[in-house]
């Protein structure tokens, strides 16, 4: 016979390990089983959970039914219905993240997102992590002064692209003395990131240099 929930160590219940350590750290089966909130005979909300998880993946339980979710021991119609909306409402909210995110598909639409780089007094490394509509999911300061490969590594540039789930990324950086034309060390390392996101199969699809007067593409003088 299952434990129950509530014969569990606090540190290990869903709902106290929720408060005490953040969604994102419960299992789906954790997170399902707050939902189901109590389990059937012989069996915890987490037993029920997992028997669900087994019977409709994750992917396919987005488009389950109610009907569908009563077929699972331990699932009645209020459970059902809880579980229904709660999956409705997450994907309401991702829907609606995704449609207000900026779509960065020309040079312009980039600089658009980088005018308080115009006005720094030191260079600014930044990376810009894009998903499979050239949507931007995240930005990052990678360093701050001047830009060499020693301040500027692969793993800085890339890390946040593989945490975020990015399958391109633009980098930028300023000038300060407003010279809009890239440096031998700015195409140098252009080239290793290049090189770097070919292996990891993460598009470098532009770097922007930004001036007071401008900006310039390397993919558009063709150094990409």
């Amino acid at each position: 016979m299952s434990l129950k929930i509530k014969d569990l160590p606090k540190h290990l219940r869903p709902r106290e390990k929720l408060i005490n350590k953040g969604a994102e750290n419960l299992s789906n089966a954790e997170l399902l089983a707050i939902l189901i909130h109590t389990g059937r005979e012989g069996s915890s909300a987490i037993d029920v959970a997992k028997d669900t998880l087994r019977k409709y993946p994750i992917t396919k339980l987005l488009h389950i039914t109610t009907e569908e979710l009563q077929t699972i021991k331990g699932i009645e119609n209020t459970k059902a219905i809880t579980i229904k909306a709660a999956l409705e409402l997450g994907q309401r909210a991702v829907g609606s993240y995704a449609d207000s995110l900026p779509i960065l598909d020309s040079p312009k639409a980039i600089v658009a997102q980088l005018t308080d780089l115009r006005d720094k007094q030191k260079e600014y490394f930044i990376a810009l992590y894009l998903n499979a509509r050239n949507q931007m999911v995240y930005k990052e300061t990678i360093s701050v002064g001047t830009l060499t490969s020693a301040l500027v590594h692969p793993r800085e540039v890339f890390e946040p692209a593989i945490r975020h789930f990015a399958t391109s990324v633009v980098l930028a950086h300023n000038h300060p003395s407003n010279n809009p034309e890239p440096s031998q060390e700015d195409i140098e390392l252009t080239e290793n990131l290049v090189r770097a996101g070919k292996i990891l199969d993460i598009d470098l699809l532009d770097h922007i240099i930004i001036t007071n007067h401008g900006y310039t593409s390397f993919k558009e003088k063709g150094l990409i």
